[in-house]
């Protein structure tokens, strides 16, 4: 069994990324899920979508911990 702290020291990250918001029209932020990219997100449902899809149905995007948000928070989208 291993702690947090010593999958952190190995280098483990969260299995979603949410990459900084892009200045597009309509502006998106790049989604990855377990090292893969997934698509692009317009909203925090599209990255529950996401998840859902591929199998983290359970997962909350707004836990802490659950999600590696880049560039601003759950709710950034501008």
């Amino acid at each position: 069994m291993s702690d947090d702290s010593t999958d952190r020291d190995r280098g483990h990250h969260p299995h979603v990324v949410v990459h900084p918001v892009v200045d597009a029209d309509p502006p998106f932020r790049r989604v990855d899920i377990l090292g893969f990219r997934v698509g692009r997100a317009y909203s925090l449902n599209d990255v529950a979508e996401f998840c859902r899809r591929a199998g983290l149905e359970d997962l909350d995007p707004e836990a802490d911990g659950s999600v590696q948000w880049i560039g601003g928070g759950p709710h950034e989208w501008l």
